[in-house]
């Protein structure tokens, strides 16, 4: 295991010889101080007072932002790679399900590890991630679909965002699927509902465990009204709501979570224009997962073009799950960004640092490099950002700065 946050090195002082991604052919200057932003700004520019600090030279290297990869279920059990098999031998999505494969088979898998298991088991995935830059992460738990379960995946999560010293927020998705032990029950799927919304989601809320509430709003999960009355339980908790709304069909859902005010709706692919409108007067940010797209093969893209046109802010993130986005790189993702859903540079960059970091209400500490927010950033050895989403397969990482410390690379 990795050490603890506070056994990396500090990053205070003075980071010259960098270029900022913002203005990359002028050399800038980070100080940190206590582990926070002090200043930033052109290396010409540096007020005296920071001249003496403790000096780390950054080589040249391009700097961004931490990345954020604000949608992943990282933690779970087993893998799915036979229901991949499946799909290119031309199963749908809704074929796997009604094959026993599918989440329920993640959930057998899940319940059957402990959470030692399960940690030893996404400990390595999120080491990947971080290799990439991934300073903040979302965690979705879903794969439990009992209180005993779902409670050990949050735990897992948690022990993750302490061991590696990033930030993590956890997002309780009980309404993932219905569990098998619901099926086929009349009203099996209201009955569990019940269950997600009046005894999951206090107790782990209780426990400290959640951070956000999210649901899959789907003809093959849950319908708009089980969705409400899981957003409904949400409020009363104080919680914020996400949602996976249009991947699969319209059903309406990106609308519905607008009105509780969503950090995000993902996937979208059959997003409506009504469904836009309702997402850019609450400021809802829109998720999107290539990665599932991709795996998928999927044919109907995102309305990118009206987002962009409606000022809708679009985050980028690997969906990190065993069945259909078992992606390990929000690099890929970014160049999957531009050449699937045909986003520019400068917005597959924004989408995985200040819009995702807004996914996960993040914002002030998150996704910016700017005086007074947390130190999170990364130095690449790139010389110019259109390489971060250029190159694929390569990991250009020089040194990243997490939390106020030198988690990777640097002169400590």
């Amino acid at each position: 295991m990795k050490p603890v946050i506070n056994e990396f090195p500090s990053a205070d002082g003075l980071w010259s010889g960098i270029r900022l991604a913002t203005d990359a052919k002028v050399e800038g200057a980070i100080v940190v101080a206590q582990g926070a932003i002090r200043w930033v700004g052109a290396r010409s520019a540096l007020p005296a007072e920071f001249a003496g600090l403790k000096p780390h030279d950054g080589g040249g290297a391009l700097v961004t932002p931490g990345l954020v990869d604000c949608h992943t279920h990282l933690v779970y059990g087993g893998q799915r790679a036979n229901e991949f098999a499946m799909r290119l031998a031309g199963a749908t999505y809704e074929e796997v399900a009604k094959a026993g494969g599918g989440i329920v088979s993640s959930v057998r898998a899940t319940r059957e590890a402990d959470e030692d298991t399960l940690f030893a088991q996404a400990a390595p995935r999120l080491e990947q991630l971080l290799a990439d830059g991934v300073c903040a992460i979302e965690i979705k738990s879903g794969y439990g679909l009992s209180l005993e379960h779902e409670r050990k995946q949050l735990r897992v999560a948690r022990r993750l965002g302490e061991a590696y010293g990033v930030t993590v927020r956890t997002t309780f998705l009980g309404a993932h699927a219905l569990p098998p032990e619901y099926a086929g029950r009349a009203n099996g799927s209201g009955d569990y509902i019940d269950l997600v919304c009046n005894e999951m989601l206090p107790a782990l809320a209780a426990e400290g465990l959640v951070d956000a509430v999210d649901v899959f709003c789907e003809r093959i999960a849950f319908s708009l009204a089980e969705t409400e009355q899981v957003f409904k339980a949400a409020k009363a908790l104080g919680l914020p709501v996400k949602l996976h709304a249009e991947q699969l069909s319209d059903m309406g859902g990106a609308a519905l979570a607008a009105r509780y005010g969503a950090l995000s709706c993902d996937h979208i692919e059959h997003l409506s224009a009504e469904g836009i409108e309702a997402m850019r007067r609450s400021g809802t940010v829109a998720v999107l997962l290539p990665g599932a797209y991709y795996t998928l093969r999927d044919t109907h893209l995102p309305p990118i073009a009206a987002l962009r046109a409606t000022g809708v802010p679009m985050a980028v993130s690997t969906d990190h799950n065993p069945g259909t986005s078992p992606a390990l790189s929000l690099l890929l993702m970014v160049n999957m960004a531009c050449t699937l859903f045909r986003l520019t540079v400068p917005e597959a960059l924004d989408g995985v640092t200040v819009h995702a970091a807004r996914a996960l209400g993040l914002q002030d500490t998150h996704g910016a490099i700017a005086p007074g927010m947390p130190a999170n950033f990364v130095l690449w050895n790139v010389r110019e950002a259109a390489e971060l989403a250029y190159w694929f397969g390569q990991q250009p990482v020089r040194a990243v700065v997490r939390q106020g410390r030198i988690a990777i690379g640097g002169n400590a």
